[in-house]
């Protein structure tokens, strides 16, 4: 699932041209997202390199469109370029030379994975004086996105350090999703409201049971993942159902009670529990199409049909 960044409804889109997604940013309430809104309204009238650091499914790639979308670039292309599928020569021809010279707004998605004669071929794009018109150096504003600590992989060696400081003009870290639980309401609705227009069915009106279970939860996957949980309960139909194979995701068995349990026991505790939360994320992506999801997992029919007895879900899916 592509990254969003996402809280109260005003939204902001924009063009999509090869090589990039339209993404929405929609203002949150939360202090930690104000603080990076009011940031993003600065560094929009200004052309700076911007680094966005932050985890897997925060939200990065929409922060860089919301930049693009408020700056005077706007009518111009936005492209994203997935670091990782960038070839060694990348940046000097097709596609990706096209969009550093051509479109308004880069976004490189996660830079700290690019190989080291990919950030040789990058710097060189940077002009090292005042723009002659060429079309050999960057053109477009650059944004770059990484979960990674560039400044600890530029001392290990793993990143140029020139480069590091080409691209990080000003960094902008975003908070992870459960360090602004107040946007969590919010996004709820929005998400609903989005996957019931997408597959035309009604906006679901959700439990306090499971309001409470979406505020309590750490959201490891950040919105990537309270995304996928929202449509899951839009797509079943029945909140029941889809909390039931969501529910043992969030909610972790109780291992503060002092008993004492073998390093074995534990092992096999641990094994099983791994194991179901495999079987449930697997069910969850086919939309509970048991069949499907046996060989997504590599196993027979008759062994999922087993496994879930075991887990007390049998009765749920289809085949």
């Amino acid at each position: 699932m592509e990254e969003q960044l996402l809280g109260t409804p005003r939204m902001k889109g924009s063009s999509a041209p090869v090589g990039s997604a339209s993404h929405l940013f929609v203002e949150g309430i939360s202090p930690s997202i104000k603080a990076v809104e009011r940031v993003i309204q600065e560094l929009a009238d200004s052309d700076v390199p911007v680094l966005l650091i932050a985890e897997p499914g925060a939200g990065k790639k929409a922060t860089a469109e919301r930049i693009h979308q408020l700056s005077d670039r706007r009518g111009e292309p936005f492209c994203s370029l997935p670091c990782s599928e960038l070839c060694p020569a990348g940046f000097m021809e097709g596609d990706s030379h096209l969009s550093f010279t051509s479109a308004g707004t880069v976004y490189l998605e996660e830079i700290g994975g690019l190989p080291a004669e990919s950030q040789e071929q990058l710097l060189q794009f940077f002009p090292h004086a005042k723009y002659d018109g060429s079309n050999s150096t960057i053109t477009a504003r650059l944004i770059c996105g990484t979960s990674r600590d560039l400044e600890a992989e530029v001392r290990a060696g793993r990143f140029r350090e020139d480069l590091y400081y080409r691209i990080s003009g000003v960094t902008l870290h975003l908070p992870p999703l459960r360090q602004r639980k107040e946007d969590i309401p919010q996004l709820v609705s929005f998400f609903l409201a989005k996957y019931a227009a997408d597959f035309d069915r009604p906006v679901p009106v959700l439990s306090s049971q499971t309001q409470q279970l979406f505020a309590d939860y750490a959201w490891p996957g950040n919105l990537r993942e309270l995304e996928d949980a929202a449509k899951a309960i839009v797509v079943l139909g029945d909140e029941a159902l889809a909390m039931g194979g969501l529910r043992a995701l969030f909610v972790k068995p109780d291992r503060s009670n002092g008993d004492r349990i073998s390093l074995k026991e534990a092992s096999k505790a641990a094994s099983r529990e791994a194991e179901k939360e495999l079987i449930l994320k697997v069910l969850t992506r086919t939309r509970w199409n048991r069949r499907r999801a046996a060989q997504e997992l590599k196993i027979s029919y008759k062994a999922l049909l087993y496994k879930l007895k075991q887990i007390g879900y049998e009765e749920f899916g289809t085949s």
